[in-house]
């Protein structure tokens, strides 16, 4: 799934979006601009802010274009440059938000880069009506992405 398009699944306890794209640039320059929390809504028209240092075990605070006026307190609880990241929020078995941001080096140095967000918990079935459709918010991030990393 390298086409930019997003996919989406749903059941009763959990709901997930992914999307994929194929860049022109080395993990490591991808990686720069997801690690680089200052820069990140310079290249990233889905976010409006984020604060904090995008670290492994650090606390980041994100506001989404997607509802501006939220705050999301998100754990970063994993980082291992230049290939995954993970950032999480809420609380299992209630409910839980895990965004894995993977990036997967080409024989011709390029990047494979996918985004998927896992919501669970049993709280799912009564708020899932509220929740937006984050497909075209995913495939922006995943084009915005791309277009940063493929310049110069």
């Amino acid at each position: 799934m390298s086409n930019g398009k997003a996919s989406s699944s749903k059941s009763a306890f959990r709901m997930e979006c992914a999307v994929g794209i194929h860049i022109q640039a080395s993990p490591e320059k991808v990686w720069k601009l997801l690690a680089e929390a200052e820069q990140f809504t310079q290249w990233n028209s889905t976010v409006a802010g984020l604060e904090g240092r995008i670290a492994l075990n650090e606390k980041i605070k994100l506001r989404s274009t997607l509802d501006a006026k939220r705050t999301f307190k998100l754990k970063v609880s994993v980082f291992v440059p230049p290939s995954k990241m993970v950032w999480e929020d809420g609380f299992a078995p209630l409910f839980k938000g895990v965004r894995t941001y993977t990036l997967k080096k080409r024989a011709d140095g390029s990047t494979d880069f996918s985004m998927q967000e896992v919501f669970s918990g049993l709280m799912l079935p009564m708020i899932a009506g509220s929740l937006p459709d984050f497909k075209p918010n995913f495939e922006q991030f995943a084009a915005d992405l791309k277009k940063a990393a493929e310049k110069n």
